[in-house]
């Protein structure tokens, strides 16, 4: 019983957030290095969404900035998509901000609400980019790269971060059941 105690007392204790945080970042960091951008966008938006979540809309807007620097750096995003990298971060912060925004609403309102605008914005800002700082031999491929993808990731990111929720910190928050 007292080990219990223990462990449920340090769920959020400054430990166990800091704890959370350097996992959170971590994964978000590293997610990059598998060099795919299907697993990769799906793993880092479900982060996102866990560490608003579990964390708050601090921590997850300092997360956010990470992972696009990292797939700049590792050649997941070719470095013809730099001009796109500010707009990827913003991407990743509209996430954060409108499922923080609407999260106690409902889980699913406030994360497809953010993966649509986080997808209208990536599709949108990577039109004007492309028109005005990518040259056509890669357009197609850039073009394709900020358009559905964009928004299946982070749908497929919302999900994992449901079910990471729901079987391992198994609690309800903010009318999580919603």
């Amino acid at each position: 019983m007292e080990e219990q105690t223990k462990s449920l007392s340090m769920h959020n204790t400054k430990t166990g957030i800091i704890i959370k945080f350097i996992v959170l970042f971590g994964i978000a960091v590293l997610a990059p290095l598998l060099q795919n951008q299907f697993i990769t966008g799906s793993i880092v938006n479900a982060v996102l969404y866990l560490s608003v979540f579990e964390l708050g809309l601090g921590s997850a807007i300092a997360i956010a900035f990470f992972p696009s620097l990292i797939s700049l750096g590792t050649g997941l995003l070719p470095m013809v998509m730099a001009p796109m990298t500010p707009f990827i971060i913003l991407g990743n912060l509209i996430l954060v901000l409108v499922f923080n925004w609407l999260k106690n609403k409902n889980y699913w309102l406030s994360a497809i609400s953010a993966s649509v605008l986080k997808f209208g914005w990536l599709f949108g800002t990577s039109q004007l980019v492309i028109k005005y700082f990518i040259k056509k031999p890669v357009a197609a491929k850039i073009a394709a790269m900020m358009s559905w993808p964009q928004l299946a990731t982070a749908l497929a990111g919302s999900a994992i971060a449901y079910l990471f929720i729901k079987i391992f910190f198994l609690k309800t928050k903010n009318n999580f059941e919603k």
